[in-house]
């Protein structure tokens, strides 16, 4: 099984009532990850939405540019990087650009989305991403190979195309494909991607981990990641109240996505767990150590700054968390 690795994710939503401007917002989590790279992060990922009014990330490749010009060991991520709504070649060219800029310190995690608003906003119908998903993880594969390719699918045709300057990482950014359906599982099993498990454990990580043993593969042998945030703390009454109405108002908006599309609700089962934990550092170690021996993660990431707090508010909690708890983690994994 891979090495563990723990970070952080950010949304840069900034509610509209929140007091503070998006240029502010932006250097805050800037100079917060230059310091979190200091301290033993091993991860910083992104999420990807359009059309939000508080700000919703849409772009992260320039986000990542800026902070991999501060940072040294972080590695950047996407969970995720919504396939349809970026064209294949253009994405792989950015991350051409952002692996080198980075000394090869980047991923791609993909899906392909379900809010209906967003693809009305990009002008085309929700029942494209099917296709959109699926060739554009065929092209960028071609793409990370390095070598000069032809592709014809009924979304995307390409001719005599290789991608300049080159990947530093051989074969280009790992993949991730991300699934909440035993089809989006057995499409990262097909691909031979890594894996971001979500929603029901019988409909994502179950089927994922089906399809890659009768396929002879080890699922031990892939890494999984998830967001799962974590806020270590000595007095909870205090200091989780705050963090919980920032977690109820980011959640909200994904409700809202999931009403307006039917998918992702109204299913009983056991999900694969994306709640908080909130703790002394003791009861942060045990509850991680049995989450990933649970599921197998091998990287795991916290929400930095909910939405509506400034980044100094989860100094703290993050500084406990890199120093105290995942260290010993790290180590009861080992032996």
């Amino acid at each position: 099984m891979p090495d563990l690795r723990v970070g952080v994710c950010y949304d840069f939503r900034n509610p509209p009532d929140s007091g503070v401007s998006d240029r502010i917002l932006y250097g805050e989590i800037l100079e917060q990850v230059q310091w979190l790279d200091q301290i033993g992060a091993d991860l910083v990922w992104f999420t990807e939405h359009h059309f939000v009014d508080d700000g919703y990330l849409p772009s992260w490749v320039p986000v990542a540019g800026a902070m991999a010009a501060v940072t040294e060991h972080v590695r950047f991520g996407t969970d995720i990087c919504l396939m349809p709504f970026n064209h294949p070649i253009r994405l792989a060219e950015d991350l051409a650009v952002l692996d080198n800029l980075s000394g090869g310190r980047v991923e791609l995690g993909l899906g392909m989305g379900y809010a209906p608003h967003e693809f009305k906003g990009f002008g085309f119908p929700v029942s494209r991403r099917l296709s959109l998903m699926n060739e554009g993880i065929e092209v960028l594969q071609r793409c990370f190979s390095g070598e000069r390719f032809n592709y014809s699918g009924s979304r995307y045709q390409f001719e005599d195309v290789v991608i300049t300057p080159g990947y530093v990482q051989e074969g280009g950014p790992p993949l991730w494909v991300a699934a909440m359906s035993e089809a989006g599982a057995e499409r990262a099993a097909h691909y031979n991607t890594n894996f971001l498990p979500q929603g029901l454990r019988r409909r994502s990580f179950d089927p994922w981990v089906k399809a890659l043993t009768e396929s002879g593969r080890d699922p031990s042998d892939y890494r999984v990641g998830i967001i799962r945030s974590i806020l270590v703390t000595d007095d909870r009454d205090t200091d989780w109240p705050v963090i919980r109405a920032a977690e109820r108002y980011r959640m909200a908006l994904y409700e809202k996505f999931f009403k307006e599309s039917g998918e992702g609700i109204g299913e009983p089962g056991d999900p694969v767990p994306q709640t908080w934990i909130v703790g002394g550092v003791e009861h942060c170690i045990e509850e991680i150590e049995a989450f990933v021996r649970a599921f197998g993660i091998t990287d795991i990431v916290s929400m930095a700054v909910p939405p509506g707090l400034r980044a100094s508010q989860m100094g703290s909690s993050l500084e406990r968390l890199f120093k105290e708890v995942v260290p010993r983690v790290k180590a009861r994994l080992v032996n």
